[in-house]
C-alpha cells in the first residue's frame, strides 16, 4: 500500500453498550486497528454510532473512550483527516472534537472525491421511503430547542436515562431478526441510493452504515451500494486505496 494514500471507512461501534466491559474489549481491538490503518490513511471516516450515546454539555462530555479519543488526537496529530458523522445515537456532536483534533463533524450526507473516486456518504437513517415516524422523531431531536432542554437536565439523570431507551431500543431491536437481513431491491438504503443515481450518475459508490449489515451490491453499471456492518458482529471496514474499493474484516480475537 502507498504511504499516506489510503482511506478508511467504518462504522456502527456503539461503544458503551451493552455495558462498560464489554464495550472495553470492542474499543481496544477497534484501537489496535487504528493503529495499522494509521500507517498508511490519509483520511478516516467514522460513519455515525461511534458511541451509543453521546451528548456535549457546555462543560462536560460522557465519561470514558479514552483509548479512542487519544488514538484519534494522535492520528490528527499526523495528518490524518477525521471525518465524524452523526449517527441516530450520537446525534448531539458539538465542537469538542473539532477543537480537540480538528475533526471535521457531518450531520447530513456528503459526496465527496476519495482518490479520484466519487462517494455519497451518509449514517443510512431517516433515508428513503417511508419510516415517517423516525423521521419525525429524528426532526424534533435534531431540533436546537430539544438540545437545550436536555442540557437542562443533571448529566447523572440525562446520561443514564439516555442509556435506558438505547438499551429497551436495542432489545426491541434483537426482537427482530429480520432488520438484520438485506432486503436487496428493497432495501430502502438501496432505492434511497437507485433514486439518487438517477440524478447524479457521476456518483459511484453510495456508503452507509446504520443497517449492522456487510453488503456490496451492484445499483446501476458502475454504481456500487456498500453497507458497511458494525463492530459488534461483523468488524468490518472499507479500505479506499489507489487501486481498489473494498470491504474488509479485522476479526476480533481475544485480547493478550
Amino acid at each position: 500500500m502507498e504511504k499516506n494514500r489510503n482511506i478508511y471507512l467504518v462504522s456502527d461501534l456503539h461503544l458503551g453498550a451493552p455495558n462498560h466491559e464489554k464495550s472495553l474489549i470492542r474499543e481496544k481491538h477497534f484501537v489496535r486497528w487504528l493503529d495499522e490503518v494509521a500507517t498508511d490513511a490519509a483520511a478516516l471516516y467514522l460513519v455515525g454510532d461511534v458511541f451509543d450515546f453521546w451528548f456535549e454539555y457546555r462543560h462536560a462530555v460522557p465519561k470514558g473512550y479514552v483509548r479512542l479519543l487519544g488514538k484519534l488526537a494522535e492520528m490528527a496529530d499526523r495528518g490524518v483527516q477525521i471525518h465524524i458523522f452523526a449517527g441516530n445515537h450520537d446525534l448531539w456532536y458539538d465542537s469538542y472534537f473539532e477543537q480537540q483534533f480538528q475533526a471535521c463533524i457531518h450531520t447530513r450526507p456528503v459526496i465527496h472525491e476519495l482518490l479520484g473516486r466519487t462517494f455519497y456518504i451518509a449514517h443510512g437513517d431517516g433515508l428513503g421511503p417511508g419510516d415517517h415516524g423516525y423521521k419525525l422523531l429524528k426532526f424534533i431531536l435534531s431540533n436546537p430547542v430539544s438540545r437545550w432542554l436536555f442540557a437542562r437536565l443533571h448529566p447523572n439523570f440525562g446520561i443514564g436515562l439516555a442509556n435506558l431507551s438505547s438499551g429497551l431500543s436495542r432489545h426491541a431491536n434483537e426482537q427482530k431478526p429480520q432488520l438484520k437481513q438485506y432486503l436487496g431491491k428493497d432495501e430502502y438504503l438501496y432505492e434511497h441510493a437507485s433514486q439518487l443515481h438517477e440524478v447524479r450518475k457521476d456518483i459511484q459508490y453510495f456508503v452507509f452504515g446504520h443497517r449492522h449489515i456487510a453488503v456490496e451490491d451492484d445499483i446501476a453499471p458502475g454504481a456500487k451500494l456498500i453497507i458497511l456492518g458494525d463492530w459488534i458482529d461483523h468488524f468490518t471496514y472499507l479500505a479506499v486505496t489507489p487501486h481498489e474499493v473494498a470491504l474488509r474484516t479485522y476479526p476480533l480475537h481475544p485480547l493478550p
